[in-house]
């Protein structure tokens, strides 16, 4: 790209173009450079609102964007800084995730996912040459260039990579995402470029079967399992795979990281450099198939944890004492859900001067944000850092909060075409959610729970803030409340929108507006903004999360 032209002001050297999405603290648009024609993807930060943890965050991941300059790696083409705003100026990729991709190919070979990591291990190859280590490796972060077939993978979001020269080792604070943490970090021991490495192999696990080497719903023993490096490779998914990919596997998934293989190493294993002779060829249509739901399973998690996190950020983080209710600390285990992929931890309290060997357990770990998708018809690249509302589309921000808990999120999301079929599962959605309504209107609790998941979760103004589970809670009130207290009821939904995650997920948000007459032929009318997260299991849809704001009459519960 040619050099821009000396001036200070964006407007100078870019036009503006229509809004891609927006938070908090900043705005995505479409750009065009006005001296080469060519299209970008601008974020415009407001920096008013950044403190001063957050602008240094800014200026850091602009300044190891700027080092970065790979055909694997999403480029920062312009940093420009103005009196109240901060413009980042990235490749518009548009061929959306690479894992997304992979299922919906018609044929896809261990060679293949040899391939794939040929090109993610090429960009950590670059990073780690030139003193960066990302530290969130993931495949949220693995995008593709565009749409065509063959196109280049592109490593993203750099909002947690640090400076590290050479081959130093020291303590740079807990950050990354659980599935996918080293046993150094986990064990808060000093850590470099290796942890790169480490996720690599967990990366190439999932891409040779379909699901990942470390998992358990509980975060501790998930922990466990990885600090010890207890992966195996099961029959018979794994009968298939070649000895080399394993071997492969093997030498990035080393527990001591002194020993474990570094990215020119790896480059120059044979089943990377001689993928032609000793890469399988075979389709893994099962390794498709498991894919899917695991796609599918990382983003229904991410859309209630996303809930989970703005409920808890916003609406009890203190008790009936003013007490704050978040208060467990060292190892973010106070998030449960974060074993999800698509979960992003940082102990953001720990400076980044600090370089010393020793473990600071008096931090916070801060939890981020999940990914989000928009029906749009391109990708572009930015990043979300504010807790996201689940029925607000359009929320991506910069990196900052304005939680005092400092909630943050740094992931890059893609946005996609929809097509026929999608609108089609949303209008399915938009009927399920309707008749869930209509059972709780008409007080009919079977009905209720025909449409629920048996463990349903919810946040209800009725709880006080507290996450509640299964359905003891919502049977009181249709054996006391609904149907009692009112003689007629309407419910409308108004401004739904739905976001479908994979074939099996989906995540519904709207305004309920309900109109209704009490005892007293009194007309009232009451709305509230809720959230459902619905999952289809044997062929139909169940709800199985559930969120709602404000306080509504006692029978318009649930």
């Amino acid at each position: 790209m040619a050099a821009p032209a000396a001036c200070t002001r964006f407007s100078d050297n870019y036009d503006l173009k229509e809004e891609l999405g927006k938070g908090a603290f900043s705005v995505v648009r479409r750009c065009v450079q006005k001296s080469t024609g060519l299209e970008f993807a601008a974020k415009i930060i407001n920096t008013k609102k950044l403190s001063a943890r957050d602008f240094q965050k800014l200026e850091r991941e602009a300044r190891i964007c700027r080092k970065l300059q790979h055909p694997n790696i999403v480029r920062l083409h312009d940093s420009i800084q103005e009196e109240h705003f901060h413009y980042l100026v990235f490749d518009l990729v548009t061929g959306g995730e690479l894992f997304e991709d992979i299922v919906a190919r018609e044929f896809y070979s261990e060679a293949d996912a040899s391939h794939c990591i040929q090109q993610i291990l090429e960009s950590v190859h670059h990073c780690h040459s030139n003193g960066v280590v990302h530290r969130d490796l993931k495949p949220e972060n693995l995008l593709l260039a565009s749409k065509a077939k063959g196109a280049a993978v592109k490593l993203a979001d750099f909002g947690l990579a640090i400076e590290v020269p050479g081959d130093q080792q020291a303590w740079f604070g807990f950050a990354g995402t659980p599935g996918y943490l080293s046993p150094e970090v986990l064990k808060k021991e000093p850590y470099g470029k290796p942890v790169d490495i480490w996720a690599c192999g967990v990366i190439l696990y999932i891409l040779l079967v379909g699901y990942p080497p470390f998992w358990d719903e509980d975060q501790h023993r998930l922990y466990a399992q990885i600090k010890i490096g207890a992966y195996d490779y099961p029959s018979p998914e794994w009968d298939t795979v070649t000895a080399e990919a394993k071997s492969l596997i093997n030498e990035m998934l080393t527990v001591n990281p002194s020993k474990r293989i570094t990215a020119s190493e790896a480059l120059k294993h044979p089943w990377i450099c001689q993928r032609e002779r000793v890469a399988s060829m075979v389709h893994r249509q099962e390794t498709v198939d498991c894919l899917k739901k695991f796609n599918a399973r990382r983003k229904l998690k991410g859309a209630i944890l996303t809930t989970m996190l703005a409920t808890r950020n916003f609406s009890s983080k203190y008790d009936a004492h003013g007490r704050s209710i978040i208060t467990k600390k060292g190892d973010g285990s106070q998030v449960k859900e974060s074993t999800d992929s698509s979960t992003t931890l940082e102990d953001d309290d720990i400076k980044e001067d600090k370089v010393k060997g020793g473990v600071d357990r008096s931090s916070t770990v801060i939890a981020k944000d999940p990914e989000g998708y928009l029906p749009k018809q391109q990708t572009v690249l930015f990043k979300s850092e504010t807790p996201l509302k689940l029925n607000d589309p359009t929320c991506f921000s910069c990196n900052g909060s304005d939680s005092s808990e400092d909630l943050e999120n740094s992931h890059y999301i893609p946005l996609t075409g929809e097509s026929d079929e999608a609108d089609a599962r949303k209008q399915e959605i938009i009927k399920m959610t309707e008749q869930l309504i209509e059972a709780i209107n008409t007080g009919e609790y079977e009905a209720y729970t025909k449409i629920c998941d048996p463990h349903l979760t919810a946040f209800e103004p009725e709880a006080l803030g507290n996450l509640v589970e299964g359905m003891d809670f919502h049977k009181f009130y249709f054996d006391n409340v609904l149907g009692k207290n009112c003689k007629a009821l309407n419910t409308t939904i108004l401004n739904p929108h739905v976001h479908l995650m994979g074939d099996e997920a989906a995540c519904i948000a709207y305004v309920r507006l309900t109109q209704y007459m009490d005892k007293q032929g009194q007309a009232h009318t009451h709305q509230s903004e809720e959230t459902r997260v619905w999952h289809k299991r044997d062929n139909k849809w169940q709800n199985v999360h559930f969120h709602r704001s404000s306080v509504t009459p006692p029978f318009a519960m649930k």
